[in-house]
């Protein structure tokens, strides 16, 4: 799909996770088959002030050409303050966070307390329409909560500012990540921009292909991000194209397991054996979700300290998907 200059061989997307899409999971989502991926949440403010954990979050894997950058910031200021560097990092494009529930981003003004104020919303993405090269994109939820849903003036103003793609997590900063997101409010925000030449992105329980399809029929949404479905299964992505070609795929333990290996080799090459068996642990969980011997191993990893730990470990899950055979 084209969304501006920004060209993708499909439309499903690695969505921003807090603590999840550095460069080593971007780098097995796309061997995976995800369209294109977007980085963590990136402080406008700490991009300014040339932050070294924030300018991390940039980093990209070798042959990683596309890459949405997202932002979060209260108002134009930093943005216009963080410009130059961020655009030193070629971003294919700029997506403005206004859907960070969590409390630290919303104290600040950023992420959902956006939400209350679409004018301010409207003056960052057009200062980022009229001085990047790149297209802008925003992402958002359906309101601060459920009596002030205002989804659809929030789409107004992005598209008015010149925003080229929208992505609604249809559930509002009241439920957090509780209750179902309603995909109904998907197919409603379509209908509100249809013939704007903005592209829809759906986000919210999407946790296998069988959903991505079935939000795309249900609410006619171009495109797809995912989220949570994604942790420690970036198998989704093949699933879902092999699902829309009407082909029932889903990964095995062997290449669950080896594809585990490869993501911590990953991280070991980007941030060292001792910090990437750590970080590594919260992947390994959704790696090993539902598998034969996978309590055992599980507990072996949360005290794993080198990549033999994590080897050995598996032992358990290996020898358990042997016996099955």
């Amino acid at each position: 799909m084209t969304i501006g200059t920004l060209t993708t061989p499909n439309p499903y997307f690695l969505a921003p996770l807090a603590g999840y899409t550095d460069a080593p999971f971007r780098r097995i989502a796309h061997e995976w088959g995800s369209g294109c991926a977007v980085t963590e949440m990136v402080s406008a403010e700490g991009l300014a002030r040339d932050g070294k954990n924030t300018l991390h979050l940039l980093r990209r894997y070798e042959g990683e050409d596309n890459l949405i950058i997202q932002i979060f910031a209260p108002d134009r200021d930093p943005v216009g303050r963080c410009l130059d560097t961020l655009l030193s990092y070629r971003p294919s494009m700029i997506d403005l966070n206004c859907g960070c529930p969590v409390n630290k981003v919303v104290r600040t003004g950023a992420g959902s307390a956006l939400m209350k104020d679409p004018g301010r919303i409207h003056s960052i993405v057009s200062f980022l329409c009229a001085n990047a090269p790149c297209p802008v994109s925003v992402k958002f939820r359906l309101g601060w909560d459920s009596a002030s849903e205002n989804y659809l003036e929030v789409a107004d103003a992005c598209i008015d500012a010149g925003a080229s793609m929208l992505t609604l997590h249809a559930r509002t900063r009241g439920q957090m990540y509780s209750g179902k997101a309603d995909w109904d409010k998907i197919r409603i925000l379509k209908d509100h921009v249809r013939g704007q030449n903005a592209a829809v992105f759906a986000s919210g329980d999407i946790f296998c292909g069988a959903d991505a399809l079935e939000v795309m029929a249900r609410t006619g949404c171009d495109g797809v991000m995912f989220a949570r479905g994604a942790i420690g299964n970036p198998f989704i992505f093949r699933q879902t194209e092999l699902a829309a070609k009407g082909i029932d795929w889903s990964a095995d333990v062997q290449v669950r397991i080896s594809t585990l290996i490869r993501h911590l080799d990953y991280m070991i090459e980007d941030s060292g054996e001792a910090k990437a068996v750590r970080e590594m642990r919260k992947h390994a969980m959704g790696y090993l979700k539902g598998l034969e011997g996978a309590s055992k191993a599980k507990a072996a990893i949360n005290s794993a300290m080198t990549r033999d730990d994590y080897l050995r470990a598996l032992e358990a899950v290996e020898s358990a998907a042997s016996a099955v055979r």
